[in-house]
């Protein structure tokens, strides 16, 4: 008979936490053992012990809290940040994010022009293939602690008879007041739903293994219907929620 195969230590780890998790051993929001500890009662680096960690950080049963460790996830549990997402128009007239967040490009702006893919082109009520100019940029705010992946979307059938034609209109916020000034009266609809990082998109946003990103839609709509532009937003999706007013 062949000898039975030893589990890798990281998943015995992993295995022993959430035993004591689902027993009540390690309570909802009280910390874990601390690396070092865990290190020592398994006689395994700390590497390791992360990497066990990140199992049940995958499955949602811990949470990782910056500065004060990794604790077990409580259903009563508030998210770090709540985000209030939507456009609203400043007492100036202009158009801004409603939750006041101030980002900044943290690279220039890459414009291109691309052919819309069926799915986007769904969204966008246009033939697919039809071609789009496309803004992709990073953007920080709070001194490089939040991130944000955005891309933009503008069909050039929006851009027919307008001043931008032969040119790209300008980024978001300014967009909307570019699409105001052609006559557009403007809504907002966001669609949104978590999913795992591309590994660029993991790099990117600084996500640790196993952390969700959340991936938004906003379509820009006028007083017809018409969808004007496509914005793609994707956020780190570790302890955040996102709030919409009804």
């Amino acid at each position: 008979m062949p000898p039975k195969k030893t589990q890798p230590k990281y998943r015995q780890i992993a295995d022993y936490l959430r035993e004591g998790i689902l027993n009540g051993t390690f309570p909802a929001g009280q910390p874990l053992p601390s690396e070092e500890a865990l290190a020592k009662q398994f006689r395994v680096t700390r590497p390791t012990v992360r990497q066990g960690i990140t199992e049940l950080r995958a499955s949602g049963l811990v949470e990782a809290i910056m500065g004060r460790g990794t604790f077990v996830r409580s259903p009563h549990h508030r998210p770090t940040l709540t985000r209030r997402r939507g456009v609203r128009r400043t007492s100036e007239g202009t158009y801004a994010e409603a939750d006041g967040i101030r980002w900044t490009d943290a690279e220039n702006a890459t414009v291109t022009r691309t052919d819309a893919p069926l799915a986007l082109a769904d969204l966008l009520r246009i033939p697919p293939g039809e071609p789009m100019y496309t803004y992709a940029t990073l953007q920080t705010a709070d001194q490089g602690r939040l991130r944000q992946l955005h891309r933009t979307y503008v069909p050039f059938s929006v851009l027919v008879g307008t001043a931008y034609k032969d040119k790209p209109l300008p980024a978001a916020p300014e967009l909307y007041q570019a699409l105001a000034d052609m006559g557009h009266e403007l809504h907002f609809t966001e669609h949104v739903r978590p999913r795992m990082p591309l590994p660029d998109q993991a790099h990117t946003l600084r996500l640790g293994e196993g952390v969700p990103l959340l991936h938004i839609l906003r379509v820009t709509t006028n007083q017809d219907g018409r969808p004007l532009v496509l914005e793609e937003f994707h956020l780190p999706g570790e302890d955040l929620e996102v709030s919409y007013p009804l």
